[in-house]
């Protein structure tokens, strides 16, 4: 923890430098912050949705929780958190037939599958699901 403090510190040390190193050092300084708070949420294991925490939903309203095999955790049939931004959810992300259905009709439908959960585009996600809940 005392090796962390120390680069921290001399990251953000800007006495006697020129600016050109003053800039430097600073991008420098935010690159390691934001890489050791990667590192801290891999180790602890947490995802956040940064859609929803730049939007103001906070750390608690943005937590991704997962089950313990890495899988989205769902609260019924629906994702507590969906990213309609980027592909992020596969078929094996899912129990149900269902979720995967909420989850591609909350991003725009079979139309918009951003996730490509429909294959076949006949407008039902990740058919070989059982269809549970």
């Amino acid at each position: 923890m005392d090796l962390i403090k120390q680069l921290v510190t001399k990251a953000f040390d800007f006495k006697n430098m020129s600016t050109s190193k003053k800039v430097s050092k600073g991008i420098l300084g935010v690159v390691i912050v934001l890489l050791l708070g990667a590192l801290g949420m891999e180790t602890t294991n947490n995802d956040f949705d940064m859609g929803a925490l730049l939007g103001g939903e906070g750390l608690a309203g943005s937590k991704v929780i997962r089950d313990a095999d890495g899988n989205i955790n769902f609260d019924g049939v629906s994702p507590l958190v969906v990213s309609c931004e980027s592909n992020e959810y596969n078929c094996t992300d899912f129990t149900y037939q269902a979720q995967a259905q909420d989850v591609m009709e909350r991003c725009g439908g079979a139309g918009k599958d951003i996730n490509n959960l429909d294959g076949d585009n006949d407008g039902i996600a990740c058919e070989a699901l059982p269809k549970g809940e």
